[in-house]
This record gives structure tokens, sequence and C-alpha cells, in this order.
């Protein structure tokens, strides 16, 4: 049997899953050990960023230039689009990192990335299934995500709950709760991939 040929959408829309995945793994394992370092792990997920809006640009330019799609235009654009907020969301997280000057992440943000990375898992293998056209198969993915971002909600009511008990020093209070509610942010946008991927089902199945 000889293998399909992946068209264009699938392989950029690989692309964008595989470069989130490896953005997310890199904010994750990333050790801060000092203000420079800051400065260069926020400079290395700008840098996944930008990689992230070229495949968009991508995207785009070839959606305006075919006639015929895999699937429905709007659906192939809003799962790219869903997919880049969640990039764009862990970029803006780094950037505050740096501009708060914040060199520890604490226990509730390691648990919210370790989330995020984790959805970002299964994104990948939601897309590989999607240029299968294996759809059936994508829901169990977008169902995980989802619990993945359940398990962000508490993360983030005992985050907030625990910074308010402990921190003393207003400012960084307030610091530490904009953290949380943006890394809260970038899991509802994980939650919007899974709900694209469940129209894209529900649509061709």
């Amino acid at each position: 049997m000889f293998k399909q040929k992946k068209d264009k959408f699938s392989l950029l829309l690989e692309s964008i899953a595989l470069n989130l995945k490896d953005g997310a793994y890199y904010f994750d394992e990333y050790k801060l050990k000092n203000a420079n370092d800051l400065k260069i792990f926020s400079d290395q997920m700008k840098q996944f960023e930008t990689k992230g809006d070229d495949f968009i640009h991508e995207i785009i330019k070839e959606l305006n230039h075919t006639f015929i799609t895999p699937i429905e235009r709007e659906d192939i654009l809003a799962l790219a689009m869903s997919m880049d907020d969640v990039l764009d969301g862990l970029e803006e997280t780094a950037a505050m990192f740096e501009m708060y000057s914040i060199i520890e992440a604490d226990d509730y943000m390691i648990k919210f990335v370790e989330a995020i990375r984790a959805c970002t898992d299964e994104m990948v293998r939601a897309i590989e299934l999607l240029s299968m056209k294996k759809l059936q198969e994508i829901r169990t993915h977008a169902i995980k995500i989802k619990d993945l971002e359940t398990v962000c909600d508490g993360v983030l009511r005992q985050s907030i709950k625990h910074i308010f008990t402990i921190e003393k020093d207003p400012i960084r209070l307030i610091k530490m709760k904009e953290i949380y509610e943006n890394l809260e942010e970038v899991a509802d946008f994980c939650q919007d991939v899974a709900n694209t991927l469940e129209t894209i089902i529900m649509k061709n199945a």
C-alpha cells in the first residue's frame, strides 16, 4: 500500500504543533539561575513565537491560493490560530518573568507549565491523526486537553489562595497573581484548540 502523501495544510499544521511543543518543553525545562538567564529565556521563547508566526503567515498565504482544502478553510485557520495563541501566551509569560525579575518558579507555576506541556503532546498527536484522516481517534486527545485545563482551574484557585495567605509584599503579590492568571489563560487557549478539534470531528465525521 502506497503511503498517502500529506497535503501542505497537514504539514503546516504539524509544523505549528511541533514548534509549539518545542516551545512548551523549553519553557518547562529551562532552569533559571539568575537575572541574566531571564533575558536568554525570554529571547528564546520570542524565537519560538516568531517561528510560529511565520507558519501562520504561510498557512494564510496557502489558504488564499488553494481552491480545494482537505477540511473547511475557516477550520484550518481556527486550528492554526488557536495553537498560535498558546505559544503567544507562553512567550508573554516568559516576558513577564523577565519584566518582574522572577527567577524562582514556584510549585504552582510548575504545575501549570507541566499541564500545558502535556496539552501540547496531545495536540501533536491529534494533528497527526487529522492528517491521517483518523477523525474519531482525535476525540480522546481533545478530551485529555480539556481534563488538563480543568486541572489548571484548580491550580489557579489554590495558587491565589496560597499567595494571599503567605505573601506580605503587596507588589510581589500582584506580580505572582498576574503570572498565575496568565498561565491559566494559556490553559484556556489549549481548551480552545480542543474545542476546534471537536468542531472539525463533528463537521467531517
